[in-house]
């Protein structure tokens, strides 16, 4: 099972908005991978390369976006587009506004497990009955998505998926930082109060493998996709 994180900034200083001394696309990008997450694509016009250094020796792909006349859909099917690109078995993306630059990675990991147990449902994690981002999509659904109207906000886009009769299930993440904007500061967070316990308490380890790595280790990233959408 692989899932992908979809990061998509509107503008580079969406991208590079400040989270606590850290670029938000950096800060989701490190997110997603330590979540489990692959692959990690970052959706950004880079006009002078701020954003790819940013992003420097992260696991991650920046990925130009599609023309503005094609709606956030369009900008949404392009970074899955490129995702599968990248690795063909990829079952499903994580959808993830960069202004979400608070989410934990635990929610990565918790959105993740769950849709392991339901290859088929759209997820979408909660914090205090609000719902919020990254919404998990079931490549199955991606058909379904991309004929979506062009003028839907994203928040408008998963609601007409769900009113159409594909399976929505929102789950409780207790992680603020899925409603919570970069633009508030991290100190006035409410707390985190982490996801229910699975039912099979398994420990997932995704990741794990960066530890064996030695501090020296070469780091890798950003890779850059260029690819002309259909």
């Amino acid at each position: 099972m692989t899932v992908a994180a979809v990061i998509l900034a509107a503008t580079p200083a969406s991208a590079l908005a400040d989270a606590d001394g850290t670029p938000a696309a950096r800060r989701l990008a490190d997110a997603a991978w330590s979540g489990g997450a692959t692959p990690v694509v970052v959706c950004s016009f880079d006009p002078d390369g701020a954003v790819g250094r940013a992003l420097a020796n992260a696991a991650v792909t920046l990925v130009d976006p599609v023309d503005v006349t094609r709606g956030p859909v369009g900008q949404i099917t392009n970074g899955i587009e490129a995702a599968v690109q990248l690795v063909a078995d990829t079952d499903a993306a994580l959808v993830w506004p960069a202004r979400l630059a608070w989410v934990d990675a635990e929610t990565v990991t918790t959105l993740i497990a769950a849709h392991g147990e339901d290859r088929s449902t759209v997820l979408r994690p909660t914090y205090g009955g609000v719902a919020g981002w990254p919404i998990l999509l079931p490549l199955v659904r991606l058909e379904a998505f991309r004929t979506l109207a062009t003028e839907r906000m994203p928040d408008e886009l998963f609601d007409d998926l769900a009113a159409s009769g594909i399976p929505l299930r929102e789950l409780e993440s207790g992680d603020p930082g899925v409603v919570h904007p970069v633009t508030t500061p991290r100190p006035d967070l409410p707390p985190y109060d982490g996801p229910p316990k699975p039912a099979d308490a398994h420990a997932y380890e995704w990741g794990a493998a960066a530890a064996d790595e030695p501090d020296d280790a070469p780091l890798e990233g950003p890779g850059r996709l260029s690819r002309t959408a259909g």
